[in-house]
């Protein structure tokens, strides 16, 4: 990776309104390839933007996160979250994939690893959206009760790491199947 890549902005805190995204990219128009980070950026803008799409599945737990898939397909897999304070992903990569999230509702936060530092904390609103390529690893919780965000990863997810990090801080990951909820090791 080269050093430019490494002093980049944390993908969050790039995040963009949703408004101009939208439309770009849509489930009705996929181009029939695997798409890059600013096109799912658009996809997952475009759908966050059709809560007729996915109303229906919005549900809150505190124990188990409220998750739904709304497409999947060759090149793309889109996820309807819903989040509580409760609701922690842990540390995570989605292993080949680049990835989208829009927040629809309510407030995510989404930490980085920080190495020295312990972590880099960046909240996300509703009427956001933010794209990260394979390489990202991070850590998403709901910042209220009521936050929902819609996800897209392409190519589609099929296997992602799990990060812990133990007292003595040495960090390991374990790979999960993507239909696994997603949940801290430590």
């Amino acid at each position: 990776m080269a050093t430019s890549e490494l002093n980049t902005a944390l993908p969050a805190q790039d995040a963009v309104d949703l408004a101009p995204e939208a439309g770009r990219v849509t489930l009705g128009d996929l181009p029939g390839r695997d798409l890059d980070a600013d096109e799912l950026r658009s996809l997952v803008a475009s759908i966050a933007t059709d809560p007729d799409s996915w109303a229906h599945h919005v549900g809150f737990d505190d124990d188990e996160r409220v998750y739904a898939s709304l497409h999947r397909d060759a090149h793309v897999d889109v996820w309807l979250l819903c989040w509580t304070p409760q609701n922690d992903t842990g540390w995570h990569d989605h292993d080949i994939s680049s990835g989208a999230v829009a927040v629809v509702a309510g407030e995510l936060v989404e930490n980085n690893l920080a190495v020295g530092a312990g972590g880099v904390e960046t909240r996300v609103g509703a009427g956001r959206a933010f794209s990260f390529g394979p390489e990202h690893i991070h850590r998403l919780n709901g910042a209220l009760r009521g936050s929902v965000s819609v996800h897209a990863y392409s190519p589609p997810l099929w296997r992602m790491g799990q990060y812990a990090v133990s007292d003595a801080g040495v960090l390991r990951r374990v790979s999960v199947s993507y239909a696994d909820e997603l949940r801290p090791l430590d």
